[in-house]
């Protein structure tokens, strides 16, 4: 009789791991790297290229420290430094993006155990980091190339800001007409984040992530419809409050963090309808005009919360 090998549920084999997963990531995120060297110039790829080294390094060199698996190779490091460099103006230091890698990196990954074991998304903290510590360098947004702005300018007001203006709640006269239309919006010909400006390039990198599984659509759906029916209701340019910001590439790359939020579909929907709520509430209400990375951040804190009200019971079970 043949030896069987007995061993734990599940007994289920799936091909994904988190190198195949990281690697749909960087496949979706590559037309959003194209669009930002179309609009901010080959500078983009060196800012890209920075965030990206510096987060691998900074994993395999805390890893080595601690005598622990190196994990490089699976992609995670790329996947976060990718992200925080599509996060940030073309115009930042680059000893800047390195210090924010280092952050994503070593302060809120592998000091919390590694991948899987951080509470928040890196990309995300690290963004507020350098937000906080370089507030004027985070907010110098170079004018995109066909967006119409004068080729001297030195800095260009982002929709956000500009709507910011019109409702008063920054300084400013800023009428609808100083709005890009919305066609520059979808395409990306506007100021903004690197990887933030394109929302038609993160609509196929988050349809192809949909379409190979890697994400669902609840968390994305709710979190950028709740921005559009509550904009609505409010009366803020519900249209460009939507394509305006971080809110597609915080919508479908970091909301949807596997770590970071609920894995079952009624957790993803209260998950992304709170992002929405609080990005809505920051951009009316608040000081500062976006609220996105805010928002993640919050619900990131929030997520056990959520994944423990939202968990599913076994047939036959009882009640947690």
């Amino acid at each position: 009789m043949a030896n069987r090998v007995v061993s734990v549920n599940p007994h289920v084999y799936a091909p994904e791991t988190t190198t195949t997963i990281m690697r749909d990531v960087i496949i979706a995120l590559c037309p959003a790297v194209v669009a930002s060297v179309l609009f901010f110039g080959v500078r983009s790829l060196l800012v890209e290229a920075v965030c990206v080294i510096v987060a691998v390094l900074c994993e395999w060199g805390f890893e080595k420290i601690c005598k622990r698996p190196v994990t490089i190779g699976d992609l995670s490091a790329v996947v976060t430094g990718l992200l925080l460099a599509l996060n940030l103006p073309v115009t930042i230091p680059l000893w800047q993006a390195a210090f924010g890698a280092l952050v994503a990196i070593v302060v809120v990954k592998q000091l919390f155990g590694g991948i899987g074991m951080n509470f928040a998304n890196p990309a995300i903290t690290a963004r507020i980091v350098m937000l906080v510590a370089f507030g004027a360098n985070m907010t110098h947004w170079a004018p995109a190339a066909f967006s119409g702005a004068p080729a001297d300018a030195v800095t260009a007001a982002t929709p956000l800001s500009i709507i910011a203006g019109i409702n008063g709640v920054s300084a400013g006269t800023n009428t609808v007409a100083d709005l890009p239309s919305l066609l520059d919006m979808f395409l990306g010909a506007r100021g903004g984040s690197l990887g933030e400006t394109s929302c038609l390039a993160l609509l196929l990198g988050g349809v192809y992530l949909i379409a190979r599984k890697v994400i669902t659509w609840h968390t994305p759906v709710a979190f950028i419809g709740t921005v559009l029916v509550l904009t609505a209701l409010l009366g803020q340019q519900p249209l460009y409050q939507v394509m305006a910001g971080g809110l597609f590439i915080g919508a479908f790359f970091m909301a949807t963090d596997y770590t970071t939020s609920p894995p079952t579909p009624a957790g993803k929907l209260i998950f992304g309808v709170g992002c929405g709520l609080i990005t809505v509430c920051i951009r009316v209400w608040g000081n500062y005009p976006e609220g996105v990375s805010f928002s993640i951040l919050l619900m990131n804190i929030l997520n056990p919360y959520i994944c423990q009200w939202t968990r599913t019971k076994p047939f036959g079970g009882v009640k947690a």
